[in-house]
């Protein structure tokens, strides 16, 4: 703030992993929130919630964790409650009787998601005891498989870096054997989940302390006496769809899903059958990398299949959901859109425009009108202002840096590091993004005070308070810049050297930020007035932390 003396499938999955078909995506429904209260991150203190409201994920990550358990509810209650905790939302839940089986869907932020799933790994493990375990559908796990699919501001290699940190902090934490798979498969073998898990826990716990192809990418060869073994992994996100023909012949379903599917020779992440529904012939499929193989394109390969029998496709069903991106191809396929771009469509541009994330008219449309402010010949936004923009951006700068090196194998060592770096960063970007208005607040709470203060005969009171929250806005600015300094320089050694450039201005911004911060505390602790011990003691603690910030400006 200015200084006081200046004026927000149906198709089987054959001894794979369950894919829960009927829960929504957060791409395209609303999740079913556990109410998370937002919370002040360590050595920041806390601050009203007009002023520092809770932040949206920068980075969203779905999680499909299978458990063998169909039957109890209470237990499966249980694991959902084990996996409540900030940042991460329960999308949908699903038990299977026949199974005795359930699906947990979650969605959250990266950090978050993952401590949630090894919590319901390990209360799993305390709940579900596989020698006693029956039930349909292969399993060779109290927590079978544990998948991470990318969502937003993530990627593949991404989600690969997770599935190893959760597989390792599995292992150690609850002495469970852990396999990966499909992309964050060590080998090649064992990109499929059918072939770990083949002869389902009796097998794997006779032959894993034996058979080398047996031996767990993490943890001892043995498997846990009663939860057996887990497999995580990271593959990207399925689509159930199928197509109906007109006619009853299923025989002609299942060659067309011969001719499809990849593994008989046809396309590339299709998996197919042929069955007769509702009294025609269905071809079903699952669709394991819409990207390089869209769903446009599958329904066209199905379409002249079809010709090739004399029937035709009448309709299409998507079981379950589908991203927003697949529709988008099959929109631009279709209609043949010229020079075709996501923005294009309304709801992707609001959304862009309403979360900050672009800016019509390119990046600096996105800043002019903060800078132009601040030229304005007004109180604010002043110094305070700027100077938490400043420290904003210096975050933002560091964790571009850190993400873009984590889940690199040249930095693969480095990967807690970065994880820790970016967890700290991203809620140290967003108290400071807020206290750029909360900053412009303060002083016009101080202006207020002192235009109340000749009507009252408790003015001076009021005026110290709004004072103190005056200058606890900067002070905590200028310990948030100076950590965002301090792990920017702790960068340097374990991110990319081409990026050198990018944490040095970070540091830069980050010790300008501090510096102009502590201005503001400075000026404003001058025109306090104690007249109680309480006043005496915020002053005399404030310069103390001033003073401690000051040796490293």
């Amino acid at each position: 703030m200015p200084g006081t003396n200046r004026p927000a499938p149906s198709f089987p999955h054959s001894h794979a992993e369950r894919v829960a078909n009927h829960r929504p995506h957060p791409a395209t429904a609303q999740a079913k929130s556990w109410k998370l209260a937002a919370r002040s991150p360590p050595g920041l203190p806390s601050r009203p919630a007009a002023l520092y409201p809770s932040f949206v994920p920068n980075t969203l990550v779905e999680c499909v964790p299978n458990f063998s358990e169909g039957r109890d509810a209470a237990k499966v209650d249980a694991i959902v409650e084990a996996m409540k905790i900030p940042g991460v939302y329960l999308l949908d839940r699903e038990m299977d009787a026949d199974h005795n089986r359930c699906v947990i869907t979650l969605v959250g932020e990266r950090e978050a998601i993952q401590e949630a799933a090894i919590r319901g790994v390990g209360k799993a493990a305390e709940l579900i005891d596989l020698t006693r375990h029956q039930g349909a559908h292969p399993r060779m796990g109290a927590a079978d498989v544990v998948p991470f699919i990318p969502i937003d501001g993530v990627t593949i290699d991404d989600c690969v870096a997770m599935a190893r940190h959760v597989g390792a902090e599995i292992s150690r934490r609850f002495e469970i054997p852990v396999y990966l798979y499909e992309a964050a498969a060590a080998t090649p073998e064992r990109q499929n989940l059918e072939n770990i898990r083949r002869g389902q826990f009796e097998g794997i716990r006779d032959e894993i302390a034996t058979n080398p192809a047996r031996k767990p990418d993490f943890g001892e060869p043995r498997v846990h006496p009663t939860a057996g073994a887990t497999v995580v992994g990271a593959r990207k996100f399925l689509i159930a769809y199928n197509v109906f023909l007109n006619t009853p012949d299923v025989a002609i379903a299942k060659k067309i899903a011969k001719a499809v599917r990849f593994s008989t020779g046809g396309l590339r992440f299709v998996k197919a059958a042929g069955f007769l529904v509702r009294g025609m012939a269905q071809v079903s499929m699952n669709l394991t990398d819409f990207e390089q193989t869209p769903v446009h394109r599958v329904f066209e390969f199905i379409k002249r299949e079809a010709a090739r029998y004399g029937v035709l496709p009448v309709s299409s069903e998507i079981v379950g959901l589908i991203p927003k991106q697949a529709l988008e191809q099959a929109a631009e396929w279709f209609l043949q859109v010229e020079n075709f771009d996501s923005s294009l469509i309304l709801e992707n541009r609001l959304a862009a425009v309403m979360s900050g994330k672009t800016a019509v008219g390119g990046l600096r449309a996105g800043i002019e009108p903060f800078i132009e402010q601040l030229a304005a010949p007004a109180a604010t936004p002043g110094g305070g202002s700027a100077a938490a923009a400043g420290g904003a951006m210096a975050a933002a700068l560091a964790a571009m840096v850190a993400s873009m090196s984590r889940g690199k194998k040249a930095y693969a060592q480095h990967e807690s590091q970065l994880s820790e770096a970016i967890a700290r960063l991203t809620p140290l970007r967003e108290e400071l993004k807020s206290a750029i208005d909360a900053d412009a607040g303060a002083y016009n709470v101080v202006m207020k005070a002192y235009k109340s203060a000749k009507e009252s005969s408790d003015g001076g009171r009021a005026i110290n308070a709004a004072l103190q929250q005056a200058t606890s806005v900067p002070l905590s600015v200028a310990e948030g810049a100076a950590e965002v300094a301090q792990i920017a320089a702790r960068l340097k050694p374990i991110t990319n050297p081409s990026m050198n450039s990018d944490l040095t201005t970070a540091i830069a911004l980050a010790k300008a930020a501090l510096e102009g911060a502590l201005a503001n505390v400075a000026i404003n602790l001058e025109s306090i007035k104690p007249n109680s011990t309480e006043d005496e003691a915020f002053v005399s603690q404030a310069r103390k932390r001033a003073a401690a910030l000051h040796a490293q400006a």
